[in-house]
């Protein structure tokens, strides 16, 4: 059974927020009392915190999954629903949190240190709330917001001092447990070990950690036995130590080949670039070679042959025997004067600074994009507020639908469409994935171009109460006696011309007359016979 976890896929949903109330206040001797609805509870969140007593993620190995507390409904008599609580984790010092697609989205380093994974989801309003001069009474209230659904990688990156590195069976779980108080198990096979254990180490004044990460090999850089799964371990750790094994009976190793092979995975392996404390590439590091197991004569030879090729890479060696512990004294406190050279040298952390990014002067808070997809043309409206709206819209209310055509309508949303070259009847879907809501759209006002800049029921026409002047009313007359004139001009045109004639029903033995036309010498025009 697992003991110790470094990585796990955490799935949370944060809480949903309580419907609002829609509700009229009854009292006796009050029969307008008004909507007395109360707004829905905030739902709870799901967020993650360094916590000191918690070393290992097996927690989240066993329970992926992860769900806040949802707010309560609303009341009548103006009682607000009840809030969800958080839902707050304890995650070990070190822990990286990661997107699926392995993006790094908080580092959590130190005590204290949190992270939202989910947030809780807004409670709807009640009609109280709703309540305004224009609409006095609202029957009806908003829905809560569903909370977030998130899926996060939760990595484990060991926070020590010191790494000791090698190659399997070189030693290192050994020298953990003869200069500290750590216990690991040590076998004499390989891959004993298969967590990284931690030690403190004292050294006169100094105290340090020591770090033992499982065993390399060639090729773990790119997943070859262990070396992938605790590469990250040491991403932290400001002092690497080569523990290299002088007494292996294996072909074709030797102190200087074994070095050169962990040297080369670790320039391989990138690690986490730009996190804090995720220091790459690991060659800039500081670091020291450690020959192991002197006790055995041929060991002790050996490392005697390649010390001074060591020492002449510019590397620190020391040669120890974990078993019989000779040389540990000094090599602790080379190790403590490596890491206090390390703490100096280092810049301060800085304390986390608030960072306020204003909205853009032209960012209006929503999108709207036209879209074809397999012949089938719509537009997407997508952004914060539109989206929240709709999930909170009971559609089975008609109030309610009008309410949220109102707020679409005052945000732009309108506008922007008939810009992007939506028509009536056109379909707009408002949101994305298996959440979104798609209707066919049609505009708030369909009594004219010029009266879309208006409010929601009232029509500009009858706002202009300017009144025509005198000069206005005669230029109105002559122009309407003009015309009458134009048009009797032309009749009388046409009749002389004959288009009015009718050969079949005219007489042979008489000149034809126009069809509605009198006879006489005052006869001007058409008669008004019926």
């Amino acid at each position: 059974m697992a003991t110790f976890v470094d990585r796990v896929v955490l799935h949370a949903t944060g809480g949903d927020g309580g419907n609002g109330c829609a509700s009229i206040h009854r009292e006796k001797f009050k029969p307008l009392a008004g909507p007395d609805g109360g707004t829905g509870g905030k739902g709870g969140s799901v967020i993650i915190v360094v916590d000191p007593q918690v070393t290992t993620l097996l927690e989240f190995h066993h329970s992926p999954h992860w769900h806040a507390q949802s707010g309560t409904q609303g009341m009548g008599n103006y009682r607000q629903g009840g809030s969800g609580g958080d839902l707050v984790l304890g995650v070990p010092d070190g822990t990286v949190v990661k997107a699926k697609d392995g993006s790094v989205l908080a580092d959590l380093v130190g005590l204290g240190a949190r992270y939202v994974v989910a947030a809780g989801g807004h409670g709807g309003l009640g009609n109280f709330t709703l309540a305004s001069p224009r609409r006095i009474a609202p029957g009806f209230a908003l829905l809560g917001e569903p909370g977030e659904e998130n899926d996060v990688v939760l990595e484990l990156k060991t926070i020590a001092d010191v790494a000791l590195i090698g190659f399997p069976s070189a030693g290192k779980s050994s020298l953990v447990a003869a200069i500290s108080a750590a216990r690991p198990k040590i076998a004499e096979y390989p891959f004993t070990t298969l967590i990284p254990n931690l030690g403190v180490v004292q050294a006169g004044s100094s105290r340090y950690t020591v770090a033992d990460v499982p065993g390399l090999i060639p090729g773990a850089s790119e997943g070859k036995g262990l070396g992938l799964e605790f590469l990250r371990h040491i991403e932290r750790c400001s002092v690497l130590v080569h523990v290299i094994d002088c007494a292996t009976l294996e072909p074709d190793r030797d102190p200087l080949t074994d070095l050169d092979v962990i040297e080369a995975e670790l320039a391989k392996y990138g690690g986490d670039v730009g996190i804090e404390g995720g220091r790459v590439p690991l060659t800039e590091r500081l670091r020291m070679v450690v020959l192991n197991k002197i006790d055995v004569p041929e060991a002790r030879d050996l490392a005697d042959l390649v010390r001074p090729d060591l020492e002449a890479r510019g590397l620190q060696v020391f040669e120890i025997s974990a078993a019989s512990h000779e040389g540990l004294r000094p090599l602790t406190f080379a190790l403590a004067e490596l890491v206090e050279r390390f703490r100096r040298e280092s810049a301060e952390i800085a304390p986390t600074r608030t960072v306020l990014r204003p909205k853009a002067v032209d960012d209006v808070g929503f999108t709207v994009t036209r879209r074809e997809e397999a012949g089938r043309e719509y537009f997407q409206v997508l952004g914060t507020r539109p989206e929240r709206w709709v999930r909170q819209t009971q559609f089975s209310n008609d109030e309610a639908v009008g309410y949220l055509a109102d707020r679409l309508a005052r945000l732009g949303v309108e506008e922007a469409l008939f810009a992007a070259g939506a028509v009536a009847g056109a379909e707009v879907v408002i949101g994305s994935g298996p959440s979104a809501v798609v209707f066919d759209w049609e505009p708030t006002l369909l009594t004219g171009s010029e009266l879309l800049g208006g409010p929601r029921g009232s029509d500009l026409r009858l706002e202009n109460h300017a009144r025509p002047t005198r000069v206005d009313k005669r230029k109105e007359y002559k122009d309407r006696m003009d015309a009458k004139t134009e048009a009797r001009a032309e009749l009388w045109t046409e009749r002389e011309a004959g288009v009015w004639t009718d050969d079949d029903l005219s007489d042979p033995g008489q000149d034809s007359e126009p069809a509605g036309w009198s006879q006489g010498p005052d006869a001007t025009g058409p008669s008004q016979a019926s």
